[in-house]
């Protein structure tokens, strides 16, 4: 049985000490011993954090750490059928898919031009630099023969996965539907991830220029089916991603790797909207932004002139995927050595605020922003309500929209309590027939005041 290390643990463990070989992971406490340092040793200790405690936007491939006690951590950050990389290396409920790694890699090898060795060579002289792509506490006991042979093995199972799997070459991974999505998941985990540089250095020595362009195709049409966002756009700079996950995120929010540079100043202030079904009540509409370029941070709320407004976001789909890679991407970017905007996190927060059950997806269905993939409107309400908690957003990013609506609900205070009230009455109006007969009327006449303001609005701007 695996032991999940709380970030007590985790912190008091920087200071275990291991004596005489033995591990302290043989014992359930820590065992720690004080005094064996000089205070030589201890002042350059001091010094030598400065170093290591760093942010960046080249953040580790580590375990998941923010998220580790999560409710649900296991069910969304460990791997269904695949390791990939070191972090899940040798576990015995991976190895069937061993198997499949070495057919995969062999054939992708074929397809190179290069011999096995010759290939192997060009990724073993690499190690150094790709082993820094890696927290050292997950290689650290592994040498560079070892690494290099499971990244060149990994490194080319995934690009002729992806590759037969975009091109409909389901004959060449030999695998049932259901290990073929359970593999797609595994790709985009945290703890699962392998370096960009490891599949470039493998696609660029490829020594045919017309596979060469297909594999980089393939990755393309990969990312952009995973996506989740209708319309989104794969960053034309996707060579500097740090992993696919990397590439996933910058993906879906727009990002070209030069823009997320945004810092998060305070975690204050953050107006978490009303549910859907509120937000209705009170004349809110939900509408979905149909462009060929959309992305996470594509929401705006606009208000009506005389009464009510739309909230505007972007289509997503969601089917069993959706959970892992945005509970992944969350993971990632709370990771600690990176420096980034939140983006994601602060979307599935917002979402989850507007899900309270599943009432809420169905409006969200209707209104053209939520593809239903999981057949059950219940299944997505839960999705989101599990992956929601334990985050924390970033305040800037969906401020216009929040002061938009808080405004709005300030502003139009006795419009929003009669929408309200008429709302809640005519969700039954066999009980309150005049209730619903004086709602539709009143309905019929905003619109028709709201047309007459459009029609003079129109006829004015064409005048002058």
């Amino acid at each position: 049985m695996e032991h999940v290390i709380s970030m007590g643990e985790f912190h008091s463990r920087q200071v275990e000490i291991e004596e005489a070989g033995e591990s302290s992971r043989d014992n359930d406490q820590p065992v720690i011993v004080a005094g064996t340092s000089s205070k030589d040793e201890k002042f350059k200790k001091l010094k030598e954090a400065q170093a290591k405690v760093q942010l960046g936007t080249t953040p580790k491939i580590r375990e998941v750490l923010m998220l580790r006690d999560h409710k649900h951590y296991r069910k969304y950050c460990e791997p269904r059928v695949v390791s990939l990389g070191p972090i899940h290396h040798g576990k015995p409920k991976y190895q069937l898919m061993e198997e499949y790694k070495l057919m995969l890699a062999d054939k992708f090898i074929g397809r190179t031009g290069r011999t096995d060795k010759e290939l192997y060579g060009i990724i073993k002289d690499k190690i150094k630099e790709l082993r820094e792509y890696y927290d050292e506490k997950v290689t650290q006991k592994y040498c560079d023969e070892d690494l290099a042979w499971m990244l060149f093995v990994d490194g080319c199972a995934i690009l002729q996965f992806i590759d037969s799997i975009v091109n409909d070459a389901l004959e060449d991974v030999k695998m049932k539907n259901d290990q073929v999505a359970f593999v797609r998941q595994d790709l985009f985990l945290l703890e699962n991830q392998l370096p960009y540089q490891l599949l470039d250095y493998l696609v660029e020595n490829t020594q045919n220029s017309e596979d060469r362009k297909r594999l980089k195709t393939s990755i393309r049409h990969f990312m952009r089916v995973q996506s989740m966002v209708d319309g989104c756009t794969i960053p034309p700079h996707d060579e500097k991603a740090i992993h696919l996950l990397d590439l996933l995120r910058k993906t879906v929010l727009g990002l070209d790797g030069v823009k997320d540079q945004m810092k998060v100043k305070s975690v204050q202030g953050w107006d978490s909207p009303r549910n859907v079904q509120e937000l209705k009540a009170a004349g809110i509409n939900l509408k979905y932004r149909n462009s060929n370029y959309n992305n996470l941070g594509n929401i705006a709320f606009v208000r009506k002139w005389f009464y009510g407004g739309v909230l505007w976001m972007p289509k997503i789909t969601v089917d069993e995927s959706t959970g892992p890679m945005f509970f992944n991407l969350a993971a990632y970017e709370m990771s600690p050595d990176f420096e980034n905007d939140y983006g994601v996190t602060s979307y599935i927060s917002f979402l989850d605020s507007l899900i309270h059950e599943a009432k809420d997806v169905m409006h969200l269905k209707q209104a053209g922003i939520v593809r239903n993939l999981l057949g059950n409107d219940e299944n997505v309400a839960q999705v989101f309500n599990e992956i929601g908690t334990d985050l924390v957003p970033n305040p800037e990013i969906y401020r216009d929209v929040g002061d938009g609506l808080q405004n709005y609900y300030h502003n139009k205070k006795v419009m929003i309590w009669i929408s309200e009230t008429l709302y809640t009455r005519l969700n039954n109006p066999l009980s309150f027939p005049v209730l619903a007969f004086g709602g539709a009327v009143l309905a019929l006449t905003f619109s028709l005041v709201q047309m007459i303001y459009a029609i003079l609005s129109y006829e004015y701007q064409r005048r002058h």
